[in-house]
């Protein structure tokens, strides 16, 4: 018998973290009082000049129509120079394209560079979407590990164990997420020059660039190793920095025969991101950044108290997040315990069993390549954050 669904999209997990997301968020619906540490975006409103933005291209008629597949060439335009502004890296209008949030970003680029069989290092804690990503257009994610023990960054000594004639590129995360750390200028520029050594195409995420906190700092790696640019795609988007998650709008970066042929495939996917949405883009990033200041400011109260509570937790331990808005704690400790009267032997059966007794929702490891390991946004409000660590607490040493 036929097969009803095709081999690449049947293989394809579902989003751990949207998942978690959604069952709690159904669980709220039934009046259930759920806090969730799984949500990815900002709990703050789109700043509202941006709002207005889009109020207003809604009422002007070439909205209304088609508009160039690989952006608008304003938008194209304000890009290059936040990127130059933001990053220390002069591209050009013509090697962005804009596409349906991160994520479009990030599938587009595997399609454009992966043929079957190419390997991509993948270090890991991962995002979920990254092996999904790979693994659709045939290509094969190589893990590379690195725990808590290393601040979760990869070394130079990883990515040459890994490497073998089979590879393509790697995927370079900075802030991370789902781990919070920050890659320091040093370990950074080697990893730069190891790509351009190797001839690896350097697929670098940066949507979290604006949230770093203390005396880290981000570096764009196409800042500090420029000779990188030539086999590099920098992703980013409008999502995190200025609450827009919801407006699907990211974009890729590249040299221009890998944009091109990028655009010419979303051409026949998507066509053009919204215009709306492309306008709002347009004043969120050629309006400063004093909005995010403020969100980055509660994030950084909220980090420091998420990090301190869950290690007050007997059998929880938390480095502290460097940047994006994620605790990445080990709950090894708890494992094998008996708790509210159920044997625990895993971050998954731990997540089951803190959302049914505690009503807590958080993502457990495994969805990242880290089993004992578990995501704990703090993109919520303090008093929820402080009530989602105590009930567990409350719950796994009662």
């Amino acid at each position: 018998m036929t097969k009803r669904i095709s081999s690449a999209v049947g293989q394809i997990a579902e989003s751990a973290t949207l998942a978690v997301d959604s069952k709690a968020k159904a669980m709220k619906a039934e009046g259930e009082n759920v806090i969730g540490f799984g949500a990815g975006e900002p709990d703050f409103a789109t700043p509202a000049h941006i709002v207005a933005a889009a109020t207003g291209a809604c009422q002007d008629t070439k909205y209304h129509r088609y508009s160039p597949a690989g952006g608008l060439p304003e938008l194209k335009q304000a890009l290059a120079v936040k990127t130059l502004r933001d990053s220390q890296v002069e591209l050009e209008p013509a090697q962005f394209l804009v596409t349906n949030g991160g994520k479009q970003a990030v599938f587009n680029t595997m399609m454009t560079l992966l043929d079957p069989g190419d390997e991509v290092i993948l270090p890991a804690p991962y995002w979920t979407t990254y092996p999904e990503s790979i693994r659709m257009f045939g290509g094969v994610p190589v893990e590379v590990f690195a725990g808590a023990d290393q601040g979760f960054r990869v070394t130079v000594e990883q990515l040459d164990a890994a490497k073998t004639d089979k590879t393509k590129a790697l995927i370079f995360v900075s802030p991370s997420n789902p781990t919070g750390a920050v890659y320091p200028k040093d370990e950074l520029a080697a990893i730069g020059a190891w790509a351009v050594e190797n001839g690896v195409w350097l697929i670098t995420d940066e949507i979290y660039e604006h949230l770093v906190y203390g005396d880290k700092l981000h570096h764009s790696v196409a800042a500090v190793v420029p000779e990188v640019m030539d086999r590099c795609v920098i992703l980013n988007g409008v999502a995190k920095t200025y609450a827009m998650t919801g407006w699907r709008v990211g974009w890729m970066a590249g040299p221009l025969d890998v944009i091109k042929a990028a655009t010419n495939m979303q051409s026949h996917a998507t066509s053009n991101v919204c215009n709306v949405a492309q306008v709002a883009a347009i004043t969120a990033v050629n309006g400063g950044l004093d909005d995010v200041r403020v969100m980055r400011e509660a994030f950084d109260e909220r980090r420091i108290t998420i990090h301190r509570m869950l290690n007050e937790i007997d059998g929880i331990s938390c480095l502290e997040p460097e940047g994006a808005f994620y605790a990445f704690p080990s709950l090894e400790g708890l494992l094998g315990r008996e708790i509210a009267g159920r044997k625990i032997q895993s971050t998954l059966d731990l997540a089951t069993l803190v959302l049914e007794e505690a009503k807590v929702a958080f993502v457990p490891g495994e969805a990242f390549g880290a089993p004992g390991y578990a995501r704990f946004s703090f993109a919520l409000g303090m008093e929820d954050l402080v009530d989602g660590v105590s009930r567990i607490g409350e719950l796994v040493n009662d």
